[in-house]
């Protein structure tokens, strides 16, 4: 849309024969105010009496003249931007409009002049709320229509007298682009030609009541990089080569398969990084730790840096402060092609209250409910979806499948679920309405929950869909075709508030507290868990793990080894915040990210930082080739207590099973004392049991106490000795 700097041409062709009709009085207006809800039937070309009308909006032209067949016809200023004149012509010609400023000329084609580029299936499915793929329909889309390259512009506003394309080479003024409405399904469009990629948009809305502001579009899938706030047209040409992973994804279901986890915030995993840096330094990491999963807290456009992404304002658009969208998609296709699934947290629970975005969007409620007191969330000073509202889940949902279909994600994380979940949440009484029949539960919520789930498996094989949930919401986990949620996977934060609150006590109150490490059995096969050690946990004063841990920095770090080997061995998978696998004192920081100079060789301490990191590591190795260790994690024949009342010794012992019953034993002792000849039952007939893994060894930093060599059963039972705040790995010889 750049001016070119030439002479005006003398006009030529015929001079208009007849003056074009006026516009009314109130079209006008409502044209000019942004408040009309067919502009198409005012500007462009159209028959009258004595040949073809032609009328266009150009604000500040010095004039316009139609192109036809080569001629220039000048038109009439009549005032406000608009130009109008008749040509004597039997139909409607192929035109375009010379436009002349005081800084140049442009010819263009009428945005006008084109039939809307949007069908009608996609408004049905729209309006069904059934549109799956959304972000096809609704946005900014660059495309050729009717033989010409530009850009559709969409977007839904039910309640808006009149929306207008504001861009950055109109100043951000919506004047000379006002949208149609197609009818009853709220969605306003124009094509927009010779509009193309790299474009800064908002949407100029005039509501009902005659406010005029701008918005950023709900379905931008880049942004401008905070804090600007406008929405950029694109579209994807990144190549893909992650196909031998996306066709093997789904071999194997992930509660069956090794599922360990390392959670980033990949703003502050290495400061500075881009995706495509990142693409470089991240993969290898997490592969040479041996994790299967790397998660991402979320990436979506977040206008507020310090919310950790969890204030979402673009959710089709991953964050501009590390790159382009396909610069995202590099990342994660270097994460597959290293062998590293993508897990991505996604925040469905709400939005923040930005007045360019999506709170009262088109002068009204519009995502969030009508209703104040269910609008408002409590906790966070944001608004909630309105599940009920079908355009609202089917904005959702078609959510949930992009960042599946258009980036390869392998997993969602949703966030807060248990505050969708119940209509009280954090309210007081009187500040909420049951639900239909007098319950606390939000039955639009579930519902939302269960159709998303439903259609993320349906339509991405293979990817799994994890809740944070942390309620004793029954069947989270459960299909939604017995009354489930659907989820995949649930994080256990019942065992991880008790698992740490033990870890926080001195060992010799240990005893007293024992339940707080064999309570998550009573209840660990209701759903497919993950043990979350997550950046909630090492925040606000929470403290990093490490620090968690009484004594001094030895028995701390000990504390820390044997508490990751008890996880590793318990039932349900694993999830490990950046920074907990080399035992950084310090609580995570938003803007330093993970104290990687505590690993430097200069450092007096690295060495016992690299000793945690290097536990970690050969954890996961352990754990992925021994299929016990998660092949039945949701079947309770794949666990057996051996030692589960030894609150005393501060020891806990138990059996895990594979598929073909074969076991490895795991003991724990949260005693800084040696415990000697330790007698344990094991099954079986084998002739011996070799140590596998011994979190004092010293490589990790131990002090040594290890089994080196086999031992044998007498009697049904192995007599081991148990080292000192360690966690050790046995596993038999086959007889």
């Amino acid at each position: 849309m750049a001016l070119r700097d030439t002479s005006i041409p003398e006009p030529s062709g015929p001079v208009p024969g007849a003056t074009a009709p006026a516009l009314s009085p109130e079209d006008r207006g409502r044209l000019l105010a942004g408040a009309h809800h067919d502009p198409h039937a005012l500007l462009g070309a159209h028959p009258v009496p004595g040949g073809i009308a032609f009328r266009a909006l150009r604000p500040f032209a010095r004039s316009v003249s139609v192109v036809t067949g080569g001629k220039h016809t000048p038109l009439v200023s009549e005032g406000d931007g608009l130009f109008s004149g008749v040509l004597p012509l039997a139909e409607i010609p192929a035109y375009t409009l010379h436009v002349a400023y005081e800084g140049g000329e442009q010819e263009v084609h009428d945005p006008y002049r084109f039939l809307p580029a949007l069908g009608e299936l996609d408004l049905h499915l729209i309006r069904e709320g059934r549109h799956e793929q959304l972000w096809q329909a609704l946005g900014a889309q660059p495309m050729t229509h009717e033989g010409v390259a530009g850009t559709r512009f969409t977007v839904w506003a039910p309640n808006a007298q009149g929306v207008r394309v504001a861009t950055d080479f109109t100043y951000w003024d919506g004047t000379q682009f006002p949208m149609r409405s197609l009818g009853a399904s709220g969605v306003w469009e124009l094509f927009l030609p010779g509009v193309g990629e790299g474009t800064a948009y908002k949407f100029e809305i005039t509501s009902r009541y005659g406010h005029r502001f701008l918005k950023a579009d709900p379905m931008a899938r880049r942004t401008e990089e905070p804090p600007n706030t406008a929405s950029i047209v694109t579209a994807s040409h990144y190549e893909w080569g992650d196909t031998e992973w996306m066709a093997h994804r789904a071999d194997t279901p992930v509660h069956e398969a090794p599922f360990s986890v390392y959670e980033v915030h990949l703003p502050s995993w290495r400061p500075g990084l881009d995706y495509r840096q990142l693409a470089e330094e991240l993969p290898a990491y997490v592969k040479d730790l041996g994790f299967t999963h790397v998660e991402l807290m979320p990436v979506a456009e977040h206008p507020f840096h310090g919310s950790w992404g969890y204030q979402v304002t673009g959710f089709y658009a991953p964050t501009a402060r590390l790159g382009t969208p396909d610069d995202f998609r590099f990342f994660v296709d270097a994460c597959h092609r290293a062998g590293i699934g993508v897990i991505m947290d996604w925040v469905p629970a709400h939005f923040p209250k930005d007045d360019w975005a999506l709170a009262r969007f088109d002068g009204d409620p519009l995502y969030e409910p009508g209703d104040g007191r269910r609008a408002e969330h409590p906790d966070w000073g944001t608004y909630e979806f309105d599940f009920a509202r079908t355009e609202v889940r089917n904005f959702l949902v078609a959510n949930a499948v992009y960042w599946c279909e258009e980036f390869h994600i392998d997993g969602l994380r949703v966030d807060a679920v248990a505050s969708m979940l119940y209509l009280d949440y954090s309210r007081e009484d009187g500040q909420w309405e049951p639900n239909a029949y007098g319950g606390r539960e939000d039955l639009a919520a579930m519902a939302f929950l269960q159709e998303m789930n439903a259609t993320v498996y349906r339509r991405a094989p293979g990817v799994v869909t994890i809740a944070e949930e942390s309620t004793a919401w029954g069947g989270v986990t459960k299909p939604t075709d017995t009354g489930g949620l659907g989820f995949g996977l649930k994080w256990n934060m019942g065992w991880m508030h008790d698992s740490l609150e033990y870890l926080a006590h001195e060992p010799v109150h240990r005893k007293y507290h024992h339940h707080e490490m064999t309570f998550s059995m009573v209840y660990a096969y209701s759903e497919n868990y993950v043990l979350p050690i997550s950046h909630d946990e090492v925040v606000h004063g929470k403290q990093a793990l490490v620090s968690k841990a009484p004594g001094d920095w030895w028995q701390r770090r000990a504390n820390v080894r044997a508490y990751l080997g008890f996880m590793w061995s318990h039932p349900g998978k694993q999830l490990l915040f950046m920074g907990q696998e080399f035992a950084q004192g310090a609580e995570w920081s938003v803007e330093h990210g993970p104290e990687w100079w505590l690993l430097d060789e200069g450092y007096h301490s690295a060495g016992d930082h690299r000793g945690v990191r290097d536990l970690v590591r050969d954890l996961n190795t352990a754990y992925r080739a021994t299929p016990a260790l998660w092949q039945c994690d949701t079947r309770p024949e794949g666990f057996r207590w051996v030692a589960v009342d030894s609150a005393d010794d501060n020891v806990f012992a138990f059996l895990r099973y594979d598929a073909e019953g074969r076991p490895l034993l795991a003991v724990s002792n949260f005693s800084p004392v040696v415990r000697h000849d330790y007698g344990l039952w094991v099954p079986g007939d084998a002739v011996a049991w070799q140590e596998t893994l011994n979190t004092d060894d010293p490589r990790y930093g131990g002090s040594g106490v290890t089994n080196p060599d086999p031992v044998k059963p007498e009697d049904g039972c192995v007599r081991i000795t148990l080292p000192p705040l360690a966690t050790v790995w046995l596993t038999p010889f086959a007889a």
